[in-house]
Parts: C-alpha cells; sequence; structure tokens
C-alpha cells in the first residue's frame, strides 16, 4: 500500500520561461524578439505554498487515473478533500494515494479506490488509523 513518498519542497524559486509570442508553420521572422518572463509555482500553480509539497509515486495503482510509477505528485494540504478527490492518505501508518470514496459513509466506513483494476479497494472503518493527508492537485511527469 505504500506508494507515496513525500518529499520536502521548497517554492521560493522561480524558474526562466521564454515565450514567443505565436508559433508559425513557416519562416520565423528573424525581426520577432522572444519575450522573456519567469515560471514561479507560487504565482503561477500553487495556491497554498506553505501547505503543499511533493510526493513521489511508486507503484501502479493509480495508473488508470494517469498517475504512473516515477510521477510526482503535488499534494495540497489545504485544499478540502470531496467524494471523488485523488488525496495521499495516511493509513495505518502507510501513505497511499488512492480515490477518496465517502458513499458509504452512512454505513460507518469509506473506500479508497485504486485506479487500476488488478487492485482492491482500501476500506477504512473506525478502527483504522486514517487522516486525509492532502489532495493531489497535479502530477509531473518524467519523459523518459
Amino acid at each position: 500500500m505504500n506508494d507515496i513518498d513525500i518529499i520536502n519542497s521548497q517554492f521560493n524559486t522561480t524558474l526562466p520561461l521564454e515565450i514567443t509570442p505565436e508559433l508559425r508553420a513557416g519562416f520565423p521572422s528573424p525581426a520577432e524578439e522572444y519575450l522573456h518572463d519567469s515560471l514561479d509555482f507560487n504565482r503561477d500553480l500553487i495556491k497554498h505554498p506553505e501547505a503543499t509539497f511533493y510526493g513521489r509515486v511508486t507503484g501502479d495503482s493509480m495508473t488508470d487515473a494517469g498517475i504512473n510509477d516515477g510521477d510526482i505528485a503535488v499534494i495540497d494540504k489545504a485544499r478540502e478533500p470531496h467524494n471523488g478527490s485523488i488525496v495521499v492518505a495516511f493509513v495505518n501508518k502507510e501513505f497511499t494515494i488512492k480515490y477518496l470514496d465517502t458513499t458509504h459513509k452512512d454505513q460507518g466506513y469509506i473506500e479508497l479506490r485504486p485506479a487500476n483494476p488488478k487492485y482492491k479497494p482500501i476500506r477504512i472503518g473506525p478502527d483504522d488509523e486514517f487522516e486525509v493527508w492532502g489532495v493531489v492537485i497535479f502530477t509531473i511527469k518524467p519523459w523518459n
């Protein structure tokens, strides 16, 4: 079940980003200049930098959701989870990444659902140690 390792994160660095006014399929104009900007995770992608963490995904339990082994999940602990959210949960002393299914809450349990049919849902009852640690807001994928 341990399929995400939490990574320390710092969101105080900007990365250079070159943007062209438009991409043309013909010959480029030598007079056009590149616009220079920066990619700032705090400004552009992260709403709650003080509550946002990275996690490296291991395993294949979320492949049908497009989350694969080696991806880096960006996790927002300040975002409110809801039924169907992809969450990082702390279950019985282990982290896992799954869909949150609260449809059985009135029956005394919830489920963490994988996105791969070869795995079964994890049923969370009152005797389990359980916490939704954060909501996955997007993933970073290696292209290798």
